[in-house]
């Protein structure tokens, strides 16, 4: 292995780079390092958030980014990643794996969706500025020296402390259809329980939609929640991960289906509008009506919210605003207004 210092070179007319890694990205062969990011503090003068990267080169093929640790608080990303970038070796792939389990390390070391040192979240400040804040400055090095050189990115995300889901690999609406079927094949063979296609509340500052804009690659995941880890949601990780390198043709072979695994298919389906979510209008005690992946009824009671000062008041409930399968929930026991409550989705031929 080795451990170089070097990073993308930049233009006569452009600024050099503030933050600088140790890894070489066009180096033969394996090498563990990591982005630094300076951060001036009263703890640190001239300190820098370090962000770990694992870069393995070997031959030529397609350039596959795999990132954790985008949010805090959601772990089955970065307790994968780093296993595969420990056991991942150059002469097992073809092309160029680059492993980022620990996107926001600040936030991932306090258990936080976002950064402590700014208050910034990470997944809606890209493409990021130079000059920012840090959390900023890794999203402008990330957009304009990591994704401008792959050609897939696999961004692993759960649904941290305060939200729980069915496990699902998905992708957003392209209107590029060539950019959404080779998106979706590769949702699909990542073999998540649930293979979605989603229309978001609120997608401004994503990674996702940068790499989008790019027209290459993108896919996410929200595997379980609640504010840790499983052995299923890791494994669901770890394997994914795996498949979509052998989906690529990077690492050989197939992709291991959910029935070699003696699993369920893979389920598809989608969200495709405002329907799919119920939102809460006042703070109170959440009730759960229904349980992660129950069929429901446009018009069924999905969740209710008591008052917790008055114990006269009926509680408020919620309804379903389509037909579906609940895939998502609120997981706190608290509820407040704009919190999102359910997420029901629909099945999909493809």
């Amino acid at each position: 292995m080795t451990d170089s210092i070097g990073f993308t070179g930049f233009g006569a007319s452009e600024l050099p780079p503030r933050v600088t890694a140790t890894v070489d990205f066009h180096t033969p062969g394996k090498q563990h390092g990591y982005l630094s990011v300076p951060y001036s503090s009263n703890e640190s003068a001239w300190g820098a958030v370090r962000v770990p990267i694992t870069v393995i080169n070997q031959g030529r093929g397609p350039s596959i980014l795999l990132t954790g640790g985008n949010h805090g608080d959601e772990y089955e990303g970065p307790i994968a990643l780093k296993k595969l970038a420990r056991a991942l070796e150059p002469e097992a792939i073809q092309g160029q794996v680059i492993v980022m389990p620990a996107l926001n390390p600040p936030a991932l070391q306090q258990g936080l969706r976002c950064s402590p040192i700014d208050g910034v979240n990470m997944n809606r400040s890209f493409p990021g500025s130079r000059t920012g804040t840090v959390t900023q400055m890794i999203c402008h090095y990330l957009t304009t020296h990591i994704l401008t050189q792959v050609d897939v990115v696999v961004d692993i995300h759960a649904g941290g402390r305060t939200l729980n889901f069915v496990p699902f690999a998905a992708m957003h609406y392209l209107a590029n259809a060539t950019q959404f079927e080779r998106t979706f094949d590769a949702v699909t063979a990542f073999g998540a329980p649930i293979a979605l296609v989603i229309e978001e509340l609120d997608t401004e500052g994503m990674l996702d939609g940068v790499v989008e804009a790019m027209g290459k690659v993108f896919l996410f995941t929200e595997l379980g929640g609640g504010g840790t880890a499983s052995p299923e949601t890791v494994e669901i990780a770890e394997t994914g991960a795996r498949n979509v390198l052998k989906h690529f043709g990077v690492v050989e072979g197939e992709p291991v289906t959910r029935a070699e695994r003696g699993l369920p298919p893979t389920r598809m389906m989608e969200t495709p509008d405002w329907s799919s979510y119920v939102i809460a209008d006042e703070t109170g005690l959440f009730e759960p009506l229904i349980n992660l992946g129950d069929s429901v009824r446009v018009g069924q009671p999905v969740a209710q919210i008591h008052s917790v000062e008055k114990t006269e008041l009926q509680p408020t409930i919620y309804y379903a605003h389509r037909d579906g399968t609940l895939i998502g929930r609120h997981w706190p026991g608290l509820a407040r207004p704009g919190d999102c409550l359910a997420v029901i989705g629909i099945d999909r031929d493809r």
